[in-house]
C-alpha cells in the first residue's frame, strides 16, 4: 500500500450461503480525496461497506488500513474498535436516538474520545468536567459548520427527513474520523437538499481534510463531489475512474440499461 493511500481493498469476496455478494473486489482510497461506489440496486456496495465497518467478514480477501498507530489488516479488528481507529459512517436507514435532542445525539459520537473512566464519571471530577467542555465544544463546532444551530435543542423525532440526515452527518463528524464513510448520502433528499449535501461533503474534505467514501445512486451528485468511482454490478468490478470515464463505459451503461438490443426492443414496444 503507497503513501498516499489511506484504505486498500485487496480481492474482497463475501458468500451467503450459496450466493456471493461480492467477488474478488479490489480498489484503493487515496487520503483526501472522495471515493464512491456506483452501482445498480444489488450491485454488493452496501456489503463493501459493511466489511470495512466490519459488521460482515470476508470469506477471503483483506482490508489494509493506514490507522493512527500504522498500517494494519483491518479486516482482524473487532467491530467495536473501528471507530476508535478514526472511521465512522452514515447509514441508509437513518439510525439517531429519536427521542434525544440534535446536541446530546451529537455528543453521543465524541464517546470514542473519551479518556475518562466510570469512578471519575460518577464523582464528575475535574478531568471529567475538562472532558465533557471539550465534547461540547468540538460538537459546537460542527453544529456551526452544517448549520444546525436552531436545531440544537430540539428532538430527532420532531424534524423533518432531510434535517436528520444532516443530524446524522454531523453525529459521524463529532467522531472526528479520518475515513468517513457515508451510505446513500442523498436519499429521501429533494434537489435543494442535495446540492446542500454536495456542498457539504467538499467542504468535509477540504475544509476538516477528511476522506470520504461513498455510496450513492444520485449520479448528478457522484459527478459533482467525485474524485473517483468504482461501478460494480453483481459483487463485481465493472469498472473504475473518474466520474466521466465510469460513466462512458459501456458495461456501466449495459448495468443499469440493459444491452443494446434491450433498449432497441423496449423502444420498439413503446
Amino acid at each position: 500500500m503507497s503513501a498516499d493511500v489511506l484504505l486498500s481493498a485487496k480481492n474482497l469476496s463475501v458468500r451467503f450461503g450459496g450466493v456471493l455478494a461480492v467477488s474478488d473486489v479490489s480498489f484503493d482510497v487515496r487520503a483526501g480525496e472522495v471515493f464512491t461506489l456506483i452501482g445498480p440496486n444489488g450491485a454488493g456496495k452496501t456489503t463493501v461497506f459493511n466489511l470495512i465497518s466490519r459488521f460482515y467478514q470476508p470469506t477471503s480477501g483483506r482490508i489494509e488500513y493506514a490507522g493512527p498507530q500504522g498500517r494494519i489488516d483491518l479486516t482482524a479488528q473487532a467491530p467495536h474498535q473501528v471507530a476508535s481507529l478514526g472511521i465512522a459512517r452514515t447509514f441508509q436507514n437513518i439510525e439517531l436516538f429519536e427521542h434525544a435532542s440534535v446536541l446530546h445525539n451529537l455528543l453521543v459520537g465524541r464517546h470514542t474520545h473519551r479518556q475518562t473512566g466510570f469512578w471519575s464519571e460518577l464523582l464528575f471530577t475535574p478531568a471529567t468536567r475538562r472532558a465533557e467542555l471539550a465534547a461540547r465544544e468540538h460538537v459546537e463546532r460542527v453544529i456551526d459548520l452544517l448549520d444546525l444551530q436552531r436545531f440544537r435543542d430540539l428532538l430527532v423525532a420532531g424534524l423533518p427527513y432531510g434535517v436528520r440526515k444532516v443530524v446524522e452527518l454531523a453525529r459521524a463528524l463529532c467522531a472526528e474520523p479520518r475515513l468517513l464513510l457515508l451510505d446513500e448520502p442523498s436519499s429521501g433528499l429533494n434537489v435543494e437538499e442535495t446540492d446542500d449535501m454536495a456542498f457539504w461533503i467538499q467542504d468535509i474534505v477540504h475544509e476538516l481534510g477528511v476522506t470520504v467514501l461513498m455510496v450513492e445512486h444520485d449520479m448528478g451528485l457522484v459527478s459533482r463531489v467525485s474524485d473517483r468511482v468504482v461501478a460494480l454490478n453483481q459483487g463485481e468490478v465493472l469498472a473504475m475512474g473518474t466520474p466521466a470515464e465510469v460513466q462512458a463505459d459501456a458495461g456501466v451503461a449495459e448495468a443499469y440499461l440493459g444491452s443494446v438490443e434491450d433498449v432497441s426492443s423496449l423502444r420498439r414496444a413503446a
